[in-house]
């Protein structure tokens, strides 16, 4: 697994090393993203060719190491976070996830004619965390490397802009600061992203678009749990079964959140612990890159950047109008 994971290793060191930058860090830009880019370039490139045959490595990150990073992944929320906004937030974030998986996924297949695979991670990632969800959601479905990278670039590339977008509707939204910033964390797609934006509008919206936004990486859990139920797979695919395995990586994580709602771990190991789930995260997004071929991505052409893009207008304006019925 050496050469896989030594591979792995320095494409993940050095989107650290980059999103820690200011101009990048300043804006949100999260490593995962850094490191899913650069180890397209460098796959693509057939960089490290000589060190030896890098699958095995390579198969150990996006698959052990995704479900670790996950896993310690819980270590970010509380319990006690998840009750202070009451169970209105709840019902929110349910009826946005809910809504923009089931109208993203059958838009995706029927309309746009996009596989199950891609409308699924593209759903996924606009409803729930952007690319964590896609990296869990691929961890079930075994999609192709290139459905998930063109998943991950679609959320990024929209969650981007909405991460700027937001700050300039707030005083035209008829909304409380406080009410905004739930907006934000039910709409935005990345953690990352949902920081910065409540960042621009204030210290009571980053407050709240936080703890709504772990609310909806929460829902990540019982997401899972039905698709390893439901999901199936086509008859006659390699080397699988019909049915998805059970995720218990999900299980873990809901173990940790508990963890962190209930003990006080020392801040030293505590820090230490989110930050071994965020290396782990992007060693697993730098290995995915790296078995991604533009030539794979251009076969997907056009449609899963037109699912999101409709995804995106959706969150916008659904957010909007459930956040002040339900909460203004």
């Amino acid at each position: 697994m050496l050469p896989g994971l030594l591979i792995s290793g320095l494409l993940a060191a050095a989107g650290l090393a980059l999103a820690a930058l200011p101009p990048l860090a300043e804006r949100g830009i999260s490593p995962l993203v850094i490191a899913l880019l650069l180890g397209m370039v460098a796959g693509n490139l057939a960089l490290g060719r000589r060190l030896g045959d890098p699958a095995a490595g390579l198969a150990f990150a996006t698959r052990r190491l995704l479900r670790a990073g996950i896993v310690l992944f819980g270590l970010s929320l509380t319990l006690q976070q998840l009750f202070a906004l009451g169970p209105w937030v709840v019902v929110l974030d349910l009826l946005i996830m809910i809504t923009v998986l089931t109208l993203g996924y059958q838009l995706g297949t029927r309309w746009l004619g996009l596989d199950r695979e891609t409308a699924l991670l593209t759903s996924a990632g606009s409803a729930i965390c952007g690319a964590a969800a896609i990296l869990a959601t691929e961890s079930i479905i075994r999609a192709r490397p290139a459905a998930t990278a063109m998943a991950v670039a679609t959320v990024v590339l929209f969650g981007s802009l909405a991460m700027l977008l937001y700050p300039l509707l707030y005083p035209f939204s008829g909304m409380s600061e406080g009410l905004f910033g739930i907006y934000i964390g039910a709409t935005l797609h990345e953690v990352a992203q949902v920081v910065a934006a409540g960042e621009a509008v204030g210290p009571e919206a980053l407050a709240n678009a936080l703890v709504v936004k772990l609310l909806r990486v929460m829902l990540l859990v019982p997401f899972l749990l039905l698709l390893a139920r439901h999901w199936r797979r086509p008859s006659g695919h390699p080397g699988t079964p019909s049915t998805a395995p059970v995720p218990w990586f999900a299980f873990g994580f809901v173990a940790m959140v508990g963890v962190n709602s209930l003990v006080s771990l020392p801040p030293a190991l505590h820090h230490g612990l989110v930050e071994l789930g965020r290396i782990a995260l992007t060693l697993a997004m730098a290995a995915l890159g790296y078995e991604t071929r533009l030539d794979r991505l251009r076969a997907l052409g056009l449609r899963p950047l037109l699912l999101a893009a409709i995804l995106f207008l959706l969150l916008l304006s659904l957010g909007w109008l459930a956040s002040l019925l339900l909460l203004g």
